[in-house]
């Protein structure tokens, strides 16, 4: 047996005595259904203070309407920010001024019940558009936020979503936007979020135990963020969060075999 040997059978060790107790909340629990959301919005957030801005009074184009959608709009309505739609397989309902806590309450009450569609939202809204423009990308919005399919946002989606005047698109489901329009994002100026670094609060959540708050996370986020936008300036790729995630996991990951003893 060689070092590498006992590296691997100590790692094995830590894994086993530290990182399998949960405190009796498994991961992916209930108590955790919302984090993924919160997160994406505390990324979006902390993108928007580095620039001098924040997401007080920002119009935002939700696409999707699971858990994880449902949480991103949550948030953002006790941050000040105004969700404008949601989507699934029926369609897309908008409200022109907003949604409030009420509202996201009665979508809620509609997705939680087995094979509901968002068609029905428009019988308890007086003020709602279904399908109203025919496509989503057409309303204008300040930040956009995919919670939904693989490759919802294409190069033609940036397109529209910057004539429109989104400024930022932030994702909250696994690789919505394309490599092509990651590329356009960036030529067309507009901030992006990629999920690979936004879709970390479950995994937040759980690292920080089962006494985390909300204030906790984001200051975690916070911290992520920083070292995230640190290693992409550090690698030649300043503001490019996407090569910086990937950068940072790899060293981080890279840097645990070592101290496991992988070589």
């Amino acid at each position: 047996i060689g070092e590498k040997e006992v590296g691997y059978m100590f790692g094995q060790y830590k894994r086993i005595n530290v990182k399998s107790s949960s405190g009796a909340n498994p991961f992916l629990s209930a108590r955790n259904v919302k984090a993924p959301g919160f997160g994406v919005v505390h990324f979006a957030n902390e993108m928007l203070k580095d620039r001098g801005d924040s997401l007080e009074g920002k119009r935002c184009l939700i696409i999707g309407s699971g858990k994880v959608a449902r949480s991103v709009a949550e948030k953002l309505i006790e941050l000040g920010a105004i969700p404008i739609t949601f989507s699934d397989a029926s369609g897309h309902i908008y409200e022109p001024d907003g949604m409030d806590q009420g509202k996201l309450n009665t979508i809620n009450k509609i997705k939680d019940e087995r094979g509901a569609l968002l068609g029905r939202y428009i019988i308890a809204s007086t003020t709602a558009q279904f399908n109203e423009p025919e496509s989503y990308l057409d309303i204008p919005c300040d930040l956009c936020f995919p919670c939904a399919g693989m490759g919802d946002i294409d190069e033609a989606a940036v397109g529209k979503l910057a004539n429109n005047g989104c400024k930022g698109v932030i994702e909250g489901g696994h690789s919505t936007v394309t490599p092509e329009a990651r590329k356009a994002l960036k030529k067309r100026g507009l901030m992006y979020g990629p999920s690979t670094l936004t879709l970390t609060g479950n995994s937040i959540v759980y690292a920080l135990g089962k006494t985390v708050t909300d204030e906790m996370l984001s200051k975690e986020i916070s911290r992520i963020y920083s070292d995230v936008k640190l290693t992409s300036q550090e690698f030649n790729a300043r503001g490019d969060l996407f090569a910086g995630a990937n950068i940072a996991g790899f060293l981080r990951v890279a840097n645990a075999m070592l101290n496991q003893g992988a070589v």
